[in-house]
Formats: structure tokens, sequence, C-alpha cells
């Protein structure tokens, strides 16, 4: 099937790509002009495992184009797909100015039937919104389209194969003629498809987010009640975990969520809420709490320091999370800028985002080529992200090169016997801290 996909970020690069690997004939399209000139080079502008290996494939296999030109993208299209960006305003609404840019795009040049499917994450009542844009703006009146509210579940670092082996595809419609297009092309997926209403589709998104979320902030609010009651979060959520009715999954204690899709999702459910007359009580504290935890691997570091003052400070983890160079509402972004106005020297190492971050830094800090390089003579290491190869690091390196091993681990990397027996200070989120005179738990 032909397929326009209009928006080449996250969430519209993957979608195209591999709709292309499953084979259709797609083309994506991005008024970046210096983006697509990449991406037509099989260069991928994300770091996202595997994804640059299928544009070339599909690139070279002809099912793959890019342009700037929206005419020429949705030529003969079956579908068009929009999956432009909707950051949040200052408010904590979602910015609508590029889906309204998109759906008149699509209305200056549209010139047979098509189904309009909307990737991008939307407030409940958009694709009405662009429903009614592209009818009053079309210049071909015979054209007739329909929408679809075909919300996406990507997780950044595993996209594409969250892409192959989804939970499930969400088509809301009031058309069964256009979601059956739409289940149509994912049919190769094999992934199972629910039907629903366009607005219970695009609630399903946020509601899906702002549950995750909610997750992520109980188990934190757990953690800080373990360190007060001697307790040990990682026992108690592997517990917690075995219960079907909980699952295991998203009870990772640590520093909080962050990324391009909580952080603004909870804040857009809040604002739709207000809109609608409801407050949502339960969604306030689950973003009040998140706030509240990204500071509290520095509130450990002052009760230990007392002052931040030339001390040399290693970061390892700037990227939101491993697999991904995405530093939208990373906890490094804002603990590095504290440790700065408080007079640290601030050494960092990220395998992939420290190219971003060197954009949103300033004034700058040293970028390390390797985790080794960064602890070197540091008076303390913050990792805030659960990297592998942080994972998987050598301990005994943490006492041979810094000054001091003293360790500020939001991610619960390390075994507690570990560290212990490695002679590290460590300090994690959650459970015991580990001292090192005598190197007892406290």
């Amino acid at each position: 099937m032909k397929i326009a996909v209009i928006g080449t970020g996250y969430v519209g690069l993957v979608t195209g790509v591999c709709l292309a690997d499953i084979g259709h004939e797609v083309t994506c399209i991005d008024v970046d002009i210096a983006k697509v000139r990449l991406l037509r080079e099989g260069k991928s502008p994300i770091f996202e495992p595997g994804l640059q290996e299928m544009i070339k494939k599909n690139i070279t296999e002809d099912r793959l184009r890019f342009t700037n030109q929206v005419g020429e993208g949705i030529d003969q299209a079956r579908v068009i797909y929009i999956a432009v960006g909707t950051p949040s305003n200052a408010e904590g609404t979602a910015d609508l100015k590029s889906i309204e840019e998109a759906a008149i795009s699509i209305a200056r040049f549209i010139s047979q039937d098509a189904v309009i499917a909307t990737k991008s994450t939307v407030p409940i009542g958009t694709n009405d919104r662009i429903r009614a844009i592209i009818e009053e703006n079309k210049r071909d009146a015979s054209v007739t389209i329909d929408i679809v509210s075909n919300p996406e579940f990507l997780r950044e670092g595993s996209a594409v194969n969250d892409t192959f082996n989804g939970d499930r595809i969400i088509i809301g419609s009031d058309s069964e003629k256009a979601a059956d297009i739409v289940e149509e092309i994912n049919k190769p997926l094999q992934v199972p498809v629910y039907r629903t209403s366009i607005r219970s589709a695009e609630m399903i998104k946020y509601a899906s987010n702002a549950f995750l979320a909610t997750k992520i902030s109980f188990i934190n609010e757990i953690a800080n009640l373990c360190e007060k009651l001697d307790a040990d979060i990682t026992e108690v959520a592997q517990g917690m975990g075995m219960d079907k009715r909980i699952g295991p999954h998203f009870l990772n204690a640590g520093i909080g969520y962050g990324g391009s899709c909580f952080p603004k999702d909870t804040n857009a459910l809040m604002q739709i809420a207000g809109d609608a007359d409801h407050d949502f009580k339960l969604l306030k504290s689950v973003i009040e709490v998140n706030n509240k935890q990204r500071a509290i691997l520095l509130e450990k570091a002052k009760q230990r320091f007392g002052s931040f003052k030339e001390l040399t400070v290693a970061v390892l983890g700037l990227a939101f999370k491993p697999n991904t160079d995405d530093i939208r509402e990373a906890a490094s972004l804002g603990l590095i800028d504290v440790l700065q106005q408080a007079g640290s020297n601030v050494k960092a190492y990220d395998p992939a985002a420290m190219d971003k971050t060197k954009r949103f830094i300033s004034p700058p800090i040293y970028y390390a080529s390797s985790t080794e390089e960064a602890i070197q003579d540091a008076d303390c290491v913050f990792i805030l992200t659960e990297w592998p190869e942080f994972i998987n690091f050598d301990l005994k390196l943490f006492t041979l090169k810094m000054k001091t091993p003293i360790l500020f681990d939001g991610r619960n990397c390390y075994n507690l016997d570990e560290v212990k027996l490695h002679g590290i200070e460590y300090h994690s989120i959650g459970r015991p801290s580990v001292v090192l005179e005598g190197c007892h738990y406290i």
C-alpha cells in the first residue's frame, strides 16, 4: 500500500521505516531540509538500535523515500499518517501548532480519497479538529477523507522491537472502512488489534502513560519509605511483582521518569481534566512525587559533603534512559546545573547523548571519552542512566581511579554486597547506604 508519513521525529521515522520494512511503499515528509538530506543518505538523526540499518535497507530496496514537499509526499497515498510533535506549552497543554499545519498542508495538496491516521499524541477531540481543518481548507471538494486515531506505544531504545512485538494496535474511527484499511496495513506485524471510537483511542494513549507514570511514582515513594524503615526496595519490588495483578514492570525505584512522553503527557492530561472541570488528584500527586524524586540524589550528596564547591564530580549517564540519545526531561540537566552553580568541576560521559547535551549545558563541562576517563580523580560519581556498560563496569576501578570511591546511584545498578566488598561508599535509592568506615550498612 502507498503510505505517507508527515513528520520524521521519533514516532514518524520509526513508523515509516517499519511500515516500509513490512512491504509498504512509504514516503516520509519533513520540513527540515537538512534532516531530509541526511535521511536520504541512509543516516538516522536519532539514536535507536536497529533503525539506521533498516533505513538503509528499505531505501536500497526502493520502499522508503524522504521529501520536504508535502504535495509530492502525499501524492496517491491511500493513508496519510500525521506524526508531528506535540510539545508542552508553558502551562502544560499540548502545543498543536504542528498538527494544525499538517492538516492544512494535507488539505491544500490532497487530490485523492484517503485515510488520515494520527500517530501524534493529541488531546481528546483533536482528531475531530483535524477533520474540520481539512474539510474547511481542501481545494478539491470531491475528495473524501476518513479519520483514524492510531496512537503509538513505543519505548525509546526499543521502538523497532516494540513495533514488531507490540501488545496491541489501537484503531479508533467512526468509519469501518477506514479502520479496515489501517488494520490491513498492520496485518503483517501480527499484533492484536483493538478497535474503539476516536475519542476513546485518544484517551487510551494518555491513560496508559499516566498509569505507568503512577506506577513509577508509587514505587519511588515506597523506596523513600523503605530508607526510613530499614527495608530494601529491590526485595520489596520483587515480592510485589510476583503478584500477577501487579506484575514486575515499572517497579524499578530510581530518580523518576523523564523523556519526551511521560512528563509531557501527564501534564497534558492534567490540563485536559481541568478543562473538563475534573480535579485529577491522583495524577497531580504523581507529578509532584516525580519532581521531588529528581532531586533526591543531590540531597543525599549535600548531606554527605555539605558543599559541592571545588569538588570534581563525574556524571555517568546523560540520556533519560539507556539505548537512546534523548535528553528531554533528563535528570542529568538539572543536576549538572546545580553542581555547576555550586562550584563543582563536572565531568560527564554517556555512550550516545553527549553531542545533544552539549547544545543545552552552558558553561561547558568536560566530556570524557569513557567511563574510566570520567571517574579519574573524581571526588564522587553520580549514576543517572542504567546503561549496560555502567552496570557491567568493573567495580574495582572506582576504587583505583577515584580520589575517594563515593557513588550516588540513581538507578540501583549495583549489588550492595559487591560494593561493600570493593570498599566503595555507596548511596542508592530505597536501600541501605554502604559507608567506607568499616563498610557497614547504615
